[in-house]
This record gives C-alpha cells, sequence and structure tokens, in this order.
C-alpha cells in the first residue's frame, strides 16, 4: 500500500482546516452585513477577501490579461470555462466589479456558504424544474443595481481541460437584458485541482479576458439567437485555452 504524497496530506491537514476557517469568519460576516447591506457589496467583499485567502494558502500565482478591454462602471455578463472548483476564487479575487454568480439550487443547501450566497444576491437555478421568467425578473433586480454576472455556461467543470459546449440558456437571458457579454478564458487551475481529486498543488494559473461583446438588439429573441452567441462566445474561449 502506497503512502499518499505530500500534497494529499498538506491539503487534507492544512488547506482543508484553514478554508473552514476563512468561510466561517468571512461568511459570518457577511451574512450579519447583509442586515444592513441589501445590494451585499460588504459581502462581496468578504467573497473577495475569501478569495485572495484561498489562492494565497494554496500557492496559486494569478496572472490576468486584459483588464484594459473592459469600462469601470459598467454592468457585464462574464462567461467563463470551467476547469477547477479553483476557477472562482481566481475570477473573484481577479475582478474589481460587484460579481454575482448564477449557481445549481443544491448549493443553497450549504451551511454558511449557502447562507452567503443566498444572502449576497447570487442567483440559484434547479436544473429540474426552472423558472425561466423568475430567473430574468431576479436578474433585472441585480442589474438595476449595478452588479455585474458570472456564468459557467458549460454548466458543469470540464473532466479533461476541453472547452465544453456552451449552454445557450443563460446567453437567452443576456440578449432579453441587452447586456454586453464578456468571454473569460481560465487556464491552469486543473494543475491545482481538477475535477474528482482531493488534492491540491501550487501553479500558476492564467486569466485571460477578452473584448466585450454587445447582446444583439432583438424585439423577440429565440433560443437560436441564444445559441448563435453562446457558439461565438464558445468559439472564443476554446481558442485561447488550446492555444495555451
Amino acid at each position: 500500500m502506497s503512502c499518499p504524497p505530500y500534497h494529499w496530506w498538506r491539503t487534507v491537514f492544512y488547506l482543508i482546516p484553514a478554508i473552514t476557517v476563512y468561510t466561517i469568519v468571512l461568511g459570518a460576516a457577511s451574512i450579519v452585513s447583509s442586515v444592513f447591506d441589501r445590494r451585499g457589496y460588504f459581502a462581496h467583499r468578504c467573497a473577495r477577501a475569501w478569495s485572495w485567502l484561498i489562492l494565497k494558502t494554496t500557492g496559486v500565482r494569478v496572472s490576468v490579461e486584459g483588464l484594459e478591454r473592459l469600462t469601470p462602471g459598467t454592468t457585464y455578463v462574464f462567461v467563463s470555462n470551467h476547469q477547477s472548483i479553483y476557477d472562482i476564487p481566481v475570477i473573484f479575487a481577479s475582478l474589481p466589479y460587484q460579481l454575482r454568480i448564477i449557481a445549481k439550487a443544491s448549493l443553497a443547501r450549504f451551511p454558511v456558504l449557502g447562507w452567503h450566497l443566498k444572502r449576497g444576491g447570487h442567483l440559484f437555478v434547479d436544473r429540474r424544474h426552472p423558472d425561466p421568467v423568475g430567473i430574468l425578473n431576479r436578474w433585472r433586480s441585480l442589474v438595476s443595481d449595478g452588479l455585474s454576472l458570472i456564468i459557467f455556461a458549460e454548466g458543469t467543470r470540464s473532466p479533461d481541460g476541453r472547452v465544453n459546449r456552451f449552454k445557450g440558456g443563460s446567453f437567452l437571458l443576456a440578449i432579453e437584458a441587452g447586456l454586453p457579454v464578456v468571454p473569460l478564458a481560465v487556464i491552469g487551475t486543473r494543475r491545482v485541482m481538477p475535477k474528482g481529486r482531493l488534492r491540491t498543488e501550487p501553479a500558476d494559473v492564467r486569466l485571460v479576458i477578452h473584448d466585450p461583446i454587445p447582446s444583439p438588439v432583438l424585439g423577440a429573441p429565440t433560443p437560436r439567437d441564444a445559441k448563435a452567441l453562446a457558439d461565438k462566445v464558445h468559439a472564443i474561449v476554446e481558442k485561447t485555452v488550446e492555444s495555451i
């Protein structure tokens, strides 16, 4: 019977306890702040601090490219590929925007993390019983507060690092809301912690921010319109990821 590698021991006995403490302390602070801060601005600052601490503790060094392509004060829909659970702290720590995510409904049941997401104004989607009208109404409420959204359009983490097909549902909402879509390419997080592995390793990660794509102005957008936009964004992200 072989002994687990060093980074397994480091993950289980150092990193997981440390992240648990970060989550409890900053999650509690964000939940308390939601009583006074309806828009969740302070909760987002807690999320950015949580992300920075996780990256620092794990030994993840992030290089950000293309931040100058964004206009401060603009509300965007950021669309990213999804290689690892580390994609979330990389994006939150790197983008100086008030971000909210669209998450699967099961995350709302997690103690502290789920409470933080709910109180912080993040959106939950029940994949078995989706409510597109309700999601769009909540989305419009966030937009009115100047909040940007982050979407992992593959729907799940890639098992092999390839960029899988982007689902069109969120793009339809982006078109209906009239928001510009920003393709993001996250490269290298799979080396930190790929799907299905209980072990992290330090690594260099790149976040590439592409030019915003204006949503087409359509009176009554259809799923076909959403698929066309999804395919366009997918091609940009896939080309970047595969070129590395």
